[in-house]
């Protein structure tokens, strides 16, 4: 039978009209099959096909019919809501699994209704939410086929979306790869729910899923936990690993807890650290083993993390060898929760592969006007800056009469930026009590009493804001009442100098917490006439609210967050109020940089110079550490800016997005620093853009280069001193002390790999990049070449001869662990499939537990340089006396002798 061809759908529409029912069906059936091709005419006759699906006497099935037909010509319309009413009247007739534009375009609209309506329900905090039954139904159908089809991830984004846990939990748990979908949804968790209350939900489903597993993922079940804020949890998880008998459990308890340390939550490590049981016995050979005093190198402390302890056992007659066991691992891992064994680790790391050019701060020193105290104190900042962490103090030691020139509060921010507790002069004891809570920041225990101490026993303006700026950083986030209290009386002198230090401190105490006591420091804002304690006070109440999303959305990129600070950019009376709204969008977009550039691109030409100095350091920010090529392309127009504190802004900016990249990777570094060389030369150059310019020498080298500026932990933690230290860094144009916080918070993370067995660095190029995938590796770690023209040739061992030009480079090369990998070469690392020791968990980098495969077999141990003083007492430094050896690290050749030349 040949088919039939049809050129009008005029003669079905007039059978709509018949009285009987048979024939509206039968024109209703067809009219569905060819409505993608004369939908036009048959939208004329809308009104009688809805009168058929309103029509109640009508059959169900033939009204369903009507309401699906209109369904379809209201979508051709472009009547979307229409459409989806109608498609809801349609019920099972609206086929979810069929893959036509019209159904995947109505099943998102459908989606997104309901996610709407469930979110608005979630914020009015209506548990009844008012859903239709048929609306429901459709996203149901939909979530059932997902999940019938094995598209889990397709199943989890809806569910997230939508606010159906019990959805997420089926999904997770019929899912082939159950380990792998929970990463899957945690990243999406952190990334695409906006809501913190919300987030928690979810993370709490998780948690409750990953405990079910027959093999638990311990590590990220303690990452969700610290989301959580629920210390107990990780406290148990963490008894019975160290109780165990396996030695591998205890090592994956050492594995979390440093997890967590990189995470930076001082006030959480605290909690958990104070809920562990202390030790019932403990053989004096453990006690000095101690992470918490360990004077032994990095490799020894692997060792000892590894090694069981039968020989201290024979010290205890009469204990339980696995009491003594579980005392000697309870003391270790007490010791890693309170900072001090990876705060070792590092130091001897970025002591032995310190690699900052004392020649560049020469060439600055010689170049700056000794009567020019904001290039002097630039030229202090640059240096801590770039020696941040390595105890290297050579510069400053062969420059001591150069130093003492600084006056008033340029000797304050020299004595903290120097970290040298002098106590002469009032602003040198001011300073270096500033410098102890730089020194100590988030890891104050045991600094923090006598901080307390000396803010009680002066009335001195300046000592009191060195003592309140170090008490508010080592005692980070702790939110101590009694400290809050000594602080407060401080604040209550109404003396303008120390008040605005003591609002910041209230703010670096109580950060995060979104405590009550941010009220008082309103009212007080309200009563004092000071400009000082106001600006300190804002910043604090900013600052007590960090990380709480719906009251304060740092690094969430929330678009309603994003339309206020544009709002007050472009609309506020005020210059300082627009400088900080576009700034602020810095910390709002930071988890998403690649954004940044392209929203604050038409502010970067604002006629503003305050909106284009904001646009700079909140690109600065957002984009730290990237090297993003967009970023720095926003930023290159804005360093020969006319403004001169503009391009002040401009070159620190462009240091911040420049960290740890290389001309390798993009050619315009080296063209920055050709720049920044002939603005410090200059002694024509203003004031504002030689600072900019010291400051952006200090912070491309910093902490010897091999640290980077980095906001976000690797489990998309919120790093608190990085955060912090930028916030408070960013109001150094107003008070230059502030200035120092990000030599040691902000920029103070190390991108080297600390317990790895070896490191790699990575082809930059794309097709470089294919041959690093190849199997076919022979070493711990492989990687890039000299992808990097720092000097790093003397911690790296060159397959290739130099002389063999011709060759090509290798397309991996051999590390002597620990070794300096920036983050973009992470993901390249690679370790040796028959290799002796493997990790704990697979991780690129940080601090990585190592397993030993052959146990029995001796054991080769490379020690690495460390600085003669790893250990500070409670009123010293770290970078005070004993550094011969660290000034031998940067110790010129000496000259040949004389002799004759004849020829």
């Amino acid at each position: 039978m040949a088919a039939t061809m049809v050129s009008s759908a005029g003669g079905l529409l007039a059978m709509l009209n018949e009285s009987h029912p048979s024939l509206k069906l039968h024109a209703l059936s067809n009219l569905n099959s060819f409505v993608d091709q004369f939908w036009p005419e048959i939208s004329t006759s809308v009104p009688i096909i809805e009168s058929l699906y309103e029509d109640e006497e009508f059959d169900q099935h033939q009204r369903q019919l009507a309401a699906l037909l209109v369904s379809k010509v209201f979508y051709y319309l472009g009547e979307l809501n229409d459409s989806l009413s109608y498609a809801l009247g349609a019920g099972s007739l609206f086929d979810v699994s069929d893959d036509s534009d019209y159904v995947h375009t109505l099943l998102a609209k459908a989606i997104d209704e309901y996610a709407s309506i469930k979110s608005k329900a979630a914020e009015l905090n209506d548990e009844a939410a008012n859903v239709d039954p048929r609306l429901e139904a459709i996203v149901e159908r939909m979530l059932d086929k997902c999940i019938t089809d094995g598209k889990y991830q397709q199943a989890m984004g809806i569910a997230i979306e939508c606010r159906r846990l019990d959805k997420l939990e089926e999904a997770i748990t019929r899912s082939d790869n159950i380990h792998g979908t929970l990463s899957y949804c945690i990243n999406v968790s952190h990334s695409f729910v906006n809501r913190r209350e919300y987030r928690r939900e979810v993370l709490r489903l998780l948690v409750k899923v990953y405990q079910k597993l027959p093999s638990p993922d311990y590590l990220s079940i303690c990452q969700c936990l610290m989301f959580l804020d629920e210390p107990e949890g990780v406290v148990s998880i963490l008894e019975k690993l160290l109780r165990s008998e396996n030695k591998d459990d205890a090592l994956l308890a050492f594995q979390v807890a440093f997890d967590l340390v990189e995470n930076e939550h001082q006030a959480f490590l605290l909690n958990v650290r104070d809920h562990l049981p202390v030790p019932k016995s403990l053989p004096s050979e453990s006690t000095e083993s101690a992470p918490a005093q360990n004077e032994s190198t990095a490799a020894a402390e692997d060792v000892q993390m590894t090694d069981g302890t039968p020989a201290s056992n024979a010290n205890v007659q009469g204990t339980d060898p696995k009491e003594v066991i579980y005392a000697e691992r309870l003391n270790k891992i007490r010791g890693i929760l309170s900072g001090e064994t990876s705060i070792q680790l590092t130091l001897q790391f970025l002591y032995s592969h310190n690699k900052s050019d004392l020649l560049i701060l020469k060439t600055i020193k010689q170049s700056v006007e000794m009567r020019n105290s904001v290039c002097h104190s630039a030229t202090i900042y640059a240096n801590a800056i770039m020696h941040a962490g390595t105890t290297v103090d050579t510069f400053l030691r062969e420059n001591l009469d150069w130093l003492s020139r600084a006056t008033n509060w340029a000797k304050f921010s020299a004595t903290a930026g120097v970290g040298l507790p002098v106590v002469a002069v009032h602003t040198q004891k001011g300073g270096a009590l500033y410098a102890l809570g730089l020194i100590h920041a988030n890891h104050g225990e045991g600094i923090k009493q006598f901080l307390r101490d000396s803010l009680r026993s002066t009335t001195v303006e300046v000592i009191q804001h060195g003592a309140c700026l170090g008490l508010g950083l080592a005692a980070l986030g702790t939110a101590d009442e009694d400290i809050y209290d000594d602080i407060k009386n401080v604040l209550y002198t109404d003396n303008a100098v120390a008040g605005e230090a003591a609002g910041i401190s209230m703010g670096l105490l109580m950060v995060g917490t979104a405590s009550e006591k941010a009220g008082e420091m309103l009212a007080y804002a309200h009563e004092t006439q000071h400009e000082k304690i106001i600006r300190g006070l804002a910043l604090g109440i900013a600052l007590t609210v960090y990380g709480r999303e719906e009251e304060a959305d740092t690094g969430t990129a929330n678009n309603k967050a994003i339309r206020q600070l544009l709002h007050f950019a472009v609309s506020d009376v005020s210059d300082d109020v627009r400088r900080t709204a576009v700034l602020a969008l810095g910390f709002v977009l930071y988890s998403e940089p690649e954004q940044t550039p392209r929203i604050v691109s038409l502010l970067s030409e604002s006629y503003n110079p305050h909106v284009r100095y904001g646009a700079a350091l909140a690109v600065g920010i957002s984009c730290a550490g990237t090297g993003l090529s967009e970023a720095i392309s926003l930023l290159e127009p804005l360093t020969s800016d006319v403004v001169d504190f503009v391009r002040q802004g401009a070159l620190i900016a462009m240091a911040m997005v420049m960290v740890q990249i290389n001309e390798a990777n993009d050619s315009r570094v080296g063209t920055f620093r050709r720049q920044l060389e002939k603005i410090i030369l200059d002694k024509h150059e203003d004031t504002m853009s030689k600072m900019g310019a010291i400051l952006a020498s200090g912070i491309l080298d910093a902490g010897g280069r091999n640290m980077t500026i980095k906001l976000l932990s690797k489990t998309k933690h919120d790093k608190i001193t990085a955060v912090v230290g930028l916030a408070v860094f960013s109001q150094f144009c107003i008070q230059n002390q502030l200035l120092c916080p990000p030599a040691t918070s902000a920029v103070k993370l190390p991108t080297a790999v600390l317990s790895t067995s070896a490191k790699a660095k990575a082809r930059a190029k794309k097709e470089a990049e294919q041959k690093e995938k190849v199997n076919n590796e022979k070493t711990d770690a492989v990687g890039k070449g000299k992808s990097s023209s720092e000097k790093e040739g003397d911690s790296m061992q060159v397959d290739t001869p130099q002389e063999k030009k011709a060759e090509p480079e290798p397309s991996f090369e051999l590390l002597t662990n620990p070794a300096r990998v920036v983050p973009a070469q992470e993901k390249f690392i690679r370790f040796l499939e028959d290799s002796r020791y493997v990790p704990v968990k697979s991780a690129p980098s940080g601090f990585v537990l190592l397993r030993d495969l052959r146990p029995n077999e001796p054991e080769v141990l490379s020690l690495t340089d460390a600085p003669s003083s790893t250990q500070s007492p409670a009123g010293g430094s770290t970078t005070g006396q004993g550094s011969a050896s660290a000034m031998a690290v940067d110790e010129e050749p000496q000259p040949p002798a004389p002799f004759e030349y004849t020829s």
